[in-house]
């Protein structure tokens, strides 16, 4: 938890100035019972008015200057602690985004999301309790001691015995709880995930009629999670009842002592009161410590959390310094390379790609395909190095992938993910989430290419059409020929389309290629596709089979040469169209 107090830099002054109007604060409530003392016994016992109406305005004038100095700490405890949860959650938010997909896929979404809202905020809240009563609560224990003691000594000694008493109660509820808050917050993850899962694929689970099942699901996610719950409440539940019961008891003891006290003449009637006050705001003090004690389990746990992915390296380190204009005319090498490439997404798992050697020409249009599964989409994760390969290494215009930056690397890259990703925002907007200084002209340039100028067109406001959040206003065909256009309009050099024509019609695919052939001379196109009338025109095929790469030409070489091409060609097409 001291390690994210490096955070709290920007906010020393809050940090301290807080505590100090806190303790002034507190300082003025430990006057306050031995103010009273003296109006008990020389005011009332005297008789003496004016005596009462002084003392009483200075207790007034004490607890006004007590509330605006406790105002300023809960101002100065307030700026502190959303500046340090807004600093903290950038500074995650930063870290999880320069994370690989091999730390995504570890930690996975619903928990990265818990860690940077709900654990960030019992962080806050605790930052907040730092400044306003860390420091008060026990200073009022110690206060009171104090102040009791020099009303008579002989009595605060059960005060003293009492102490140990409450520091053991802490202990006993410290050490049990704080394992528990940890499953609470894994289990919260659960939660997360299942209602993750439920919100985003509302659509499959309604078409196989699966609500029931995963209404069952999350109650027993949740069902779960308040069994933890309850479980730790039960052991937290029994600290404010044993605190009542330690400072109860000691009350009783005072009164009985007190009172034997009066009756010897020792002790007044407004010092006891006096007493009686003090213990009270000791009980008052041990509460809120006791709450304390919670809040800074909870944070405790949600501190280990965030320092868990604050610690974790990516797998990929930026460390490339190559500028990719210097390799732009590299034309007598490869646009890309794999020299004896294998990659696993486990280290003790089974390999995805296995012993691959291809190299790829500048400008040709490349046919990907394979069964599911076969490491298509592993192979153009590669080039764009959203994983490192295990053996082997990939180059792009003869240079490794790991000696360009990775925004250079992907600035040379356009890729199309099977999954078509919209952003809210109108259609222009996301088509210039490949070129943010794409003109008017070159977006309806990329949106004719991909063959989304047609739809936009009828849209009621053309490119200026707002999208929905993820793109739930589109058809599937629309969304994915917007992200074609997104990635084409950025003029990469190589681009990559995986599997990004599923959704579209034949006569659409085959106008897209048409236009990719024409428009795009320059670029490298790879087609990862599982439709063979979308690769067959292609310059060269790469054929997949369980990681390894069983075949390369164009589709007639393939046909006689190819037997696990072959058998995909006549599983889907006419054995005349296979040989056109």
């Amino acid at each position: 938890m001291f390690k994210l107090a490096v955070y709290l830099r920007a906010y020393k002054k809050e940090v301290i100035i807080g505590p100090i109007f806190k303790l002034l604060e507190a300082i003025f409530e430990l006057l306050l019972p031995t103010i009273v003392a003296l109006i008990i016994n020389r005011g009332i016992g005297m008789r003496d008015t004016n005596y009462v109406f002084k003392m009483g305005a200075l207790m007034l004038s004490l607890s006004i200057v007590g509330f605006g100095c406790s105002l300023i700490c809960q101002y100065y405890a307030s700026r502190a602690s959303q500046g340090f949860g807004t600093t903290l959650r950038n500074k995650l938010f930063k870290h999880i985004s320069s994370l690989s997909y091999t730390e995504m896929d570890k930690y996975g979404t619903s928990s990265l999301i818990n860690r940077i809202t709900n654990d960030v905020n019992q962080l806050q809240l605790a930052v907040a309790m730092l400044i306003r009563l860390v420091i008060r609560a026990p200073f009022i224990c110690i206060g009171a001691i104090i102040m009791s003691m020099v009303l008579d000594f002989r009595l605060s000694l059960i005060l003293l015995v009492a102490t140990p008493v409450f520091g053991i109660i802490l202990y006993f509820i410290i050490t049990r709880t704080a394992p528990i808050y940890r499953v609470y917050q894994q289990k919260l993850d659960r939660i997360a995930l299942v209602l993750s899962e439920n919100l985003s694929g509302v659509r499959v689970i309604r078409a196989f009629a699966k609500s029931r099942q995963e209404r069952v699901r999350f109650n027993e996610s949740s069902e779960d999670l308040t069994r933890t719950a309850i479980r730790v409440g039960r052991i937290s539940a029994l600290l404010n009842p044993m605190t009542t019961l330690v400072v109860n008891a000691a009350i009783i003891a005072i009164l009985w002592v007190g009172g034997i006290h009066i009756d010897e003449g020792q002790l007044s009637q407004g010092e006891i009161i006096a007493f009686i006050n003090y213990i009270t705001q000791i009980l008052l003090a041990l509460i809120v410590v006791s709450n304390l004690v919670i809040i800074f389990t909870k944070a405790s746990s949600s501190a280990a959390r965030i320092n868990e992915v604050l610690g974790t390296a990516t797998s990929i380190p930026d460390l490339g310094d190559i500028d990719s204009t210097s390799t732009t005319n590299r034309i007598n090498v490869p646009a890309i390379q794999f020299n004896n490439v294998s990659f696993g997404y486990s280290k003790m798992g089974e390999l995805a790609l296995e012993d691959v050697s291809v190299e790829i020409g500048h400008g040709e249009t490349i046919g990907i395909i394979g069964s599911t599964g076969s490491g298509k989409s592993t192979f153009i994760n590669l080039i764009g190095r959203f994983y490192d390969a295990t053996q082997g290494d990939v180059k792009v215009d003869g240079v490794n992938v790991k000696d360009y930056s990775l925004q250079q690397l992907r600035r040379m890259i356009g890729i199309v993910p099977q999954k078509a990703l919209l952003f809210t925002g109108t259609i222009a907007d996301n088509i210039r989430w490949g070129n943010e200084h794409a003109t008017d002209e070159e977006i309806m340039k990329a949106a004719a290419i991909a063959q989304a100028e047609e739809f936009i067109l009828k849209l009621p406001d053309g490119y200026n059409t707002g999208v929905s959040r993820g793109g739930i206003n589109l058809s599937g065909g629309q969304k994915q020929r917007l992200t074609i256009a997104r990635a084409v309009v950025a003029q990469p050099h190589i681009l990559i389309l995986d599997d990004s024509s599923s959704a579209l019609d034949f006569a659409t695919d085959a106008a897209l290629r048409r236009e990719l052939k024409e428009n795009c001379i320059q670029m490298t196109v790879l087609m990862v596709s599982q439709r063979v009338s979308s690769v067959q025109q292609a310059d060269k095929i790469i054929v997949f089979e369980e990681g390894r790469i069983s075949g390369i030409g164009t589709h007639d070489e393939l046909m006689i040469g190819c037997e696990v091409y072959k058998e995909i060609c006549l599983s889907q097409l006419s054995s005349e169209e296979s040989r056109t």
